[in-house]
Parts: structure tokens; sequence; C-alpha cells
């Protein structure tokens, strides 16, 4: 891909039905738990991001046997705390954050060292949420600064622990499950509300799990040491994903959308909650389950009397990932927004409330910031006739995109430097938009 990419027109109306690539963080939980399943398991419709192939390699260094084509990607397990590595390995987690978090509970017990890195971004975010808790299992964990590279030895002798996640995140979460897997006794981990992924996996696999739930927390239970069959896995489509196209359609005239068999998990759906009561017109259709997962088709409309929000806290953990494409819904609703306890989004590949901020800024767009609020004064009648260049964001794949769709329905001159940061995550998003652009 070129080094940046020119956008002078809005879209064009449009019709259609589109296909989404599948749910990254679906696809690599897959790969993980695979790997200490027993026997063969595919995947079918697996994200082909840079992530996913972090993922992929990162299992092949730990002797892992892989098989990645165009129909299906396959793992061969050996069961649980089955790695067989080199000494002194070096594993890559690229700029995946949720590879880097997940993967060391299952290190908690490798017997050699082994340092764990990342790209420049991921190498700036915070691991310390991770390793405290991994560290009361037994293993020891060597770092500084809070960030990678991490050098983890596990332990022989691991023992069950008391968890409590404080802020809301999966990963952290999710990276205590995965020790608990391979560690005798009960884990217990009460947990602030966030995507239950992980869970729902379990529960399929049938390891063993309880989980009660109130309305802040849910309190989980698992007992380890206990081997689980291969599974076979068809991933749906990413909502993340999905929601980039959704305000796309939103703001685009006389345009309507059909995103099809999209993961609509509840705790992954605070977007569209969000956006129905911005006036987005969204319809849920074809719903159905699927090992546990609720999937279902997404139609949108074009949307004209939106409105401002002050948006509800209690949704910010389902709609983490996709604040930033919901701004731009509320820079052109009437009224200000107000978004509030989002400190979590500048723990992500960019501190993206700040970068949100930049971006509806050069827009023309006012707005009031905090380390962990936004105010977003909307402009209903908002229309861009400037230049606008966006760089230097560290590559965040959704500062990209959502650049994207701010210059495709908002118009003005756009210059979107590092294109290639959607490989991240979403490597067919402009393959779709050309799809859509084309009558």
């Amino acid at each position: 891909m070129s080094k940046f990419l020119t956008f002078k027109k809005k879209i064009k109306s449009f019709n259609k039905k589109i296909t989404i690539d599948g749910d990254k963080s679906l696809s690599i939980r897959w790969a993980l738990l695979a790997s200490q399943a027993t026997g063969k398991s595919r995947a079918y419709k697996l994200l082909k991001s840079e992530d996913v192939i972090d993922t992929l390699n990162c299992l092949k260094k730990l002797g892992v046997k892989v098989k990645f084509n165009k129909k299906f990607c396959e793992i061969r397990g050996q069961g649980l705390n089955s790695y067989n590595h080199k000494k002194n390995l070096i594993l890559n987690a690229g700029n995946s954050g949720t590879l880097g978090r997940l993967v060391l509970g299952l290190l908690v017990h490798s017997k050699k060292k082994i340092k764990l890195v990342g790209d420049k971004s991921l190498s700036k975010r915070d691991f310390s949420r991770v390793v405290e808790p991994l560290q009361k299992f037994g293993a020891n964990f060597f770092y500084e600064k809070k960030t990678l590279p991490i050098i983890i030895k596990g332990t022989s002798f691991s023992k069950a622990i008391s968890y409590f996640e404080k802020k809301g995140s999966a990963q952290c979460k999710s990276s205590v499950m995965l020790a608990a897997l391979n560690t005798a006794g009960k884990t217990l981990i009460k947990a602030k509300k966030s995507r239950n992924h992980t869970e729902l996996l379990f529960k399929y696999l049938k390891i063993p799990i309880s989980i009660k739930k109130n309305k802040k927390f849910d309190f989980i239970t698992i007992k380890g040491k206990q081997n689980f069959k291969s599974f076979d896995y068809n991933i749906p489509a990413d909502i993340s994903s999905s929601a980039f196209f959704i305000v796309l359609t939103a703001l685009s005239e006389n345009s309507k959308l059909i995103i099809k068999n999209v993961n609509v998990n509840p705790t992954r759906i605070g977007v569209i909650k969000i956006l129905l009561k911005m006036g987005v017109r969204i319809s849920i259709l074809n719903k159905k389950i699927y090992k546990g997962e609720k999937t279902a088709d997404i139609l949108i409309k074009s949307s004209k009397n939106l409105k401002a929000i002050n948006c509800p806290s209690n949704l910010n953990s389902s709609a983490i990932d996709e604040f930033l494409i919901i701004f731009l819904i509320a820079a052109k609703s009437k009224g200000i927004s107000y978004f509030k306890n989002l400190s979590e989004l500048n723990q992500k590949e960019s501190p993206r409330l700040k970068w949100g901020s930049k971006i509806l800024n050069l827009m023309g767009v006012k707005t009031v910031t905090t380390d962990h609020s936004i105010k977003i004064y909307g402009n209903t009648k908002l229309k861009i006739n400037k230049m606008i260049k966006i760089k230097d964001y560290l590559k965040d794949h959704r500062i990209f995109m959502m650049s994207t769709i701010a210059a495709l329905t908002c118009g003005g001159h756009w210059q979107i430097h590092d294109p290639e940061s959607i490989k991240t995550s979403f490597p067919s998003f402009l393959k779709i938009i050309k799809k859509l652009n084309q009558q």
C-alpha cells in the first residue's frame, strides 16, 4: 500500500449486502484454546489479520502444529500445558494487546524462560495489570516500566488464586482464566462487566466454570486441570469492524446496508445501543445462537435526525473499541454529546480519546476533553472544505478507519497516512468501501 490515501469526494448512495471479516476477539481466543485442546481443531472464516497471524506464529514457536489455507485454519493440540519449545524463546505479539496479555496466562507453567515483545505501540501499553495477578499463580516475571519486553519463567507448583478485576478489561480477566485452566484447584474471579467470549467458550467446551452475576460484577469460578476435546468453529463477523459501516451508512445519503452474520454478543453491542439512542436507524434481523454466541444480520439506513447523547457509563465496556466512530455520529448530531469515564480509551493502540478529539477539531467540530471524558458540540450542517492530514497516530487501525469514514461522509480533501494499519484487524476494509462505491 501507498504511504497515504487521498479522499476528495463523498461516497455515492448505495443499497447493498456485505460480509465483514471474522471477529478478531473470537479468532484469537479460538486459536489459543485450540492449542490446549486434545486433537485437531478447525476454524472457518478465521480473521486473516496481522494480530491473528501473530497469534498463529507464536503458537508455532511454542511447538504447536498449525495449518492455514484459504478454506480453514487447523490447529493440532496436545492437551493442557503441552507447549514444547527451545530455551530463551522470543515471542512477538506485534500490535495485539489481546494476544500479548492472553498468551501470558498460558505460559505460567513454562519451565524455560520466554521473552514477550511487541511493536512500538504495544510496547507503550501497561502490562502490570495482567502481570500482577499472574504472579500470584507462582510465575516469575522480569520487566521494567510496566511495559514490554517481559520475560516470564513459569512454575511447576502453581496455585489457584482469587482475583479482583476492577476496570472492565476482558483481556486481563481472560488471561487469568487461561492461567486457571492449567492450575489445579478453584480459581475465583470477581470481574467488572466486560466482553464474555472466553466464558462462553469455556462453557461450550465443558470446562468446569460457574458464573454468578450482579449489576456491576461477574463472579467466576474455574476448576482447573480438566482436559477438553478439540473443536471446530465458524467465526462470525466482527461487530467492531461492522461499526464503521454502520456509521458510514447512517451518515450517507439515500443509502441502505445489510451486514450478514455479525457477532451480536450482548457484551459487545454497546455501540448499537448508543447509536439507537442517537437516532441511527438500525434493525437486528435473523437472530441465532451459535455455540453460545448470539449472531444476527444488521440492517442500517441513512439517518437524518441525529441527536446528542449523555452517554451512560454502564455502556462503556461493551463499546470500548467503537467510541471513535461513535464520536463521528456525535459530530453530526443536534446538541452537545458527553462521554465520560473513558480513561481506558487511552490504554489502546494510541491515546484514542486525544486522537478522537484532535480529528474532530481538524474537521471544525468543537470538543472539550479531560483525561477521561469528552464533550462534542454537534453540527448537523457540518461540511468540510479544507485539506486535512492525518498522520503520526502510532498506526492505530481504528484512527485510520474513523478518518476514512469521516472523509467519505463529511467531505473535504483528506490525506490519511499509514493505510497498512488496517492489516491489524480489518484487511478487507478498503475493498468493501470500493465495492460500496461502485454502482
